[in-house]
């Protein structure tokens, strides 16, 4: 199986164009995600963003990427975790790739739905980040989930 075939592109990212990244999910050509899961619950947001900056650190990213890519995943896990069923897990993976910190996290949702991208929240991660994608679909479960994916470079707007 090839890249393309698993919905991958530029050194692991998923590939939306094709309409495979629910499928595929986050499959990095080289497996070697950072997971993180925990019940989805606001009060777990400070492990989350300790973890984000020690990875995006490790990367050599600045303080102030670092600082951003940070708040970022925050960002991402309020939103999940907000319209995650109550006593539900959140499930977070990064991934170096380059120059590249890349975070994708999932949430089960009672229903399918989407990210708002009008919305400050969204604004904010595109902000703050290089990359940012969301879809819905179902688990593997078949419950409905709510995925968000962002990448953010060593410097602003260099992916």
């Amino acid at each position: 199986m090839t890249d393309s075939d698993r919905g991958v592109y530029e050194g692991g990212v998923p590939d939306n164009r094709a309409g495979t990244a629910a499928q595929a999910g986050f499959t990095p050509a080289v497996d070697d995600r950072i997971r993180l899961r925990f019940a989805a619950d606001l009060l777990n947001l400070p492990v989350v963003r300790s973890v984000a900056g020690t990875v995006a650190a490790l990367q050599d990213h600045d303080i102030d990427a670092i600082s951003d890519f940070k708040l970022a995943v925050d960002e991402v896990c309020s939103t999940l975790i907000t319209r995650a069923v109550p006593g539900s897990e959140l499930e977070c993976s990064f991934v170096r790739d380059g120059d590249l910190v890349c975070f994708e996290a999932v949430a089960t949702t009672a229903a399918e739905v989407v990210v708002d991208t009008s919305s400050f929240g969204w604004r904010v991660l595109t902000t703050l980040t290089d990359r940012v994608d969301s879809w819905a679909g179902p688990g593997p479960d078949g419950q409905p989930t709510l995925h968000i994916y962002i990448a953010r470079g060593r410097t602003g707007g260099t992916a």
